[in-house]
């Protein structure tokens, strides 16, 4: 097995604490948003024989196992990460695979260059994700009942709003979410900005329900995402909670560290809450207009203490180990390729120690022991 070496990305929303505090390092003062684990191209994971998508490309089936190589090719299929928000990220919805797949093919035809800023599909996968909360984390996943949220928009009082209340209360759900989601991201520039504005300054006033999104409003001033926002179920997960996100469904994550895991993709279709590119047609198109309650995961454990956040996702499985003192050695070999993160405590895997932060990657078959006390995530696939 190998000690992973994982690149952190700055990314701007990014806490300047959270992940510092999790390495038990001095924060460098700059935002660090995700500290990646895995072979994606763009930022590897560094092991002793090389970067990690040279060793899976060297022996796939041998790092990979070939089950897992005959059922997703010779690729590690997943993403792990530590994601720390210190503000909202984009509110944003991914597509499922015939989604990417057609989207992927036209931009390819069409001539769209791979680094665009209005290119929407960078491969031809789907990307559903999970992530599950270290502290406290807040976020927001999915459409609320069209009347919940024409109360919600009306309760700010805004005279601007009205028309969207209106929608809200006078169409089946899906026409009701799709036409009011349609009219805000297309509305007039400027007047958008000024009902956001007015909205902003209603929600700092009431407070309570309405505090999320006065802050999201403070970091976007102006942006029709603050409005889209409150379409959707605010949810805050507790340590150990996690929330699946599949294909079609919008949501931001806005404040809080946790673990992610994703397929290995980079196609994000953009709502708001971003300067970059807004493609409203293929967002449309990509957008499930369905309200639910945001499926709050909490996790069971099997009678070897493995706690497994079920999803109906094959490429990734991500299961957690709470370690108590004293308990004895647990053996982890599984015949897929396994990614081991250690968030709490002191962890032992094999003959590597693991402090918080600290990673291994375990090829296919190789045998796995696990002692110490602490928390250990467990990132693999499902064949």
């Amino acid at each position: 097995m190998d000690r992973l070496d994982n690149t952190i990305r700055p990314y701007a929303w990014g806490s300047t604490t959270a992940i510092p505090r999790l390495l038990g390092i001095e924060p460098t003062g700059e935002p660090q948003a995700e500290m990646w684990m895995g072979a994606h191209p763009g930022a590897p994971s560094r092991t002793p024989r090389g970067p990690l998508t040279e060793v899976v490309d060297a022996a796939p089936e041998r790092e990979l196992g070939a089950p897992a190589v005959a059922r997703f090719g010779p690729r590690l299929p997943f993403l792990l990460k530590v994601l720390a928000a210190g503000a909202p990220l984009s509110l944003q919805v991914h597509p499922d695979l015939a989604q990417a797949g057609q989207g992927y093919e036209d931009e390819e035809r069409r001539g769209v260059p791979a680094d665009a800023p209005h290119r929407n599909y960078k491969d031809a996968n789907h990307k559903p994700e999970l992530i599950c909360a270290l502290t406290e984390f807040d976020g927001l996943c999915g459409f609320r009942a069209p009347a919940e949220a024409a109360g919600l928009l009306a309760g700010l009082g805004v005279d601007s709003l009205k028309p969207y209340v209106d929608l809200l209360r006078a169409h089946p759900e899906e026409a009701a979410l799709r036409e009011v989601l349609t009219a805000v991201l297309t509305a007039d520039p400027d007047a958008m900005a000024a009902t956001v504005g007015e909205a902003a300054a209603a929600a700092a006033r009431l407070g309570g329900a309405y505090a999320p999104y006065a802050d999201i409003a403070r970091h976007y001033p102006g942006d029709p995402g603050v409005i889209a926002a409150m379409l959707l179920n605010h949810v805050t997960l507790q340590p150990g909670e996690a929330l699946f996100l599949g294909a079609g469904v919008p949501h931001a994550y806005l404040n809080g560290l946790g673990v992610e895991i994703m397929a290995n993709s980079d196609n994000v279709l953009r709502c708001g809450l971003t300067p970059k590119h807004v493609d409203v047609p293929e967002l449309l198109r990509v957008v499930r207009f369905e309200a639910s309650a945001p499926g709050v995961l909490r996790p069971e454990a099997s009678p070897d203490g493995e706690e497994v956040y079920e999803t109906p996702i094959d490429e990734f499985r991500l299961s957690r180990y709470v370690l108590p003192a004293g308990a004895p050695a647990r053996d982890l070999t599984r015949a897929t390729a396994q990614i081991l993160l250690a968030t709490e405590g002191s962890v032992r895997v094999g003959d590597l120690d693991l402090a918080p932060g600290g990673s291994v990657f375990v090829p296919a078959g190789e045998r796995t022991e696990v002692s110490g006390t602490g928390t250990l995530f467990r990132a693999t696939v499902v064949v």
